[in-house]
């Protein structure tokens, strides 16, 4: 059973609508974000992903209880963010190992839990590929990468 402290209900309650559901607006893209930019013939930059970013975030939080973003690309957006909306960082890179078998995606470099929440973070988003078709031995694998 996980312990209920009031720190914690409070981060809740910031990233939750009045009802108890979290409505966040997912904007932690990298990669696929790139390649969209790309398709319209335009090299993406830094400078271009992280506007686009805090554009989405001051037009859309208005509508939602939280927003979800990378610590990459979206910290101006998470500043933008209205101020009643909650926020989310990833904790982990975009994409993930394509040279081995299963989704071994890996951690951010040079950013910890600590340092995400320094960043005003209200909770951290830790993603974890699981497969109920995948080899046992990968699912753990998966579940242990992370954890390392």
């Amino acid at each position: 059973m996980v312990k209920m402290t009031k720190a914690k209900k409070e981060k809740m309650d910031k990233l939750s609508t009045s009802a108890g559901i979290i409505n966040a607006l997912a904007i932690d893209q990298r990669g696929a974000l790139k390649k969209m930019i790309k398709q319209l013939n335009i090299e993406p930059t830094g400078e271009m992903i992280e506007e686009f970013k805090k554009l989405v975030s001051q037009n859309l939080t208005p509508y939602t209880s939280a927003i979800l973003l990378d610590p990459e690309y979206g910290l101006q957006a998470a500043n933008a963010r209205d101020e009643q909306a909650g926020l989310l960082l990833a904790y982990e890179e975009s994409g993930y190992d394509t040279t081995s078998p299963g989704r071994l995606p890996d951690l951010l470099n040079d950013w910890s839990v600590l340092r995400l929440k320094d960043e005003d973070a209200d909770a951290v988003k830790f993603l974890l590929y699981y497969a109920v078709d995948e080899d046992a031995e990968i699912n753990h694998s998966s579940f242990a990468h992370q954890i390392r």
